[in-house]
């Protein structure tokens, strides 16, 4: 049972990775970004009105290396859920 978790965390975590490497931002939804910029303040960026969205839309950039560090634990999770399959 403890694999099959192991196994299901580490490919999520890893097509999570696969999909902050393909993006570059995310546009968060106004109350979303509401939410967002009670809890942390106004230090993410607005979105340019080329679009005609709301002036109250965020654009979160996440860094380069967070995709990586993803797709590495959880090819090491899936690896070790697989590898407990076999022995369990």
């Amino acid at each position: 049972m403890k694999n099959q978790y192991l196994l299901i965390a580490g490919l999520l975590l890893f097509f999570t990775g696969v999909q902050f490497r393909m993006v570059e931002s995310f546009t968060l939804s106004e109350p979303s970004s509401q939410f967002v910029s009670a809890q942390m303040g106004a230090r993410l960026q607005q979105q340019p009105s080329v679009w005609g969205n709301g002036p109250g839309r965020k654009v979160v950039e996440p860094p380069r290396w967070l995709g990586l560090a993803l797709m590495s634990v959880g090819s090491v999770l899936t690896l070790k859920g697989i590898a407990l399959n076999r022995h369990g």
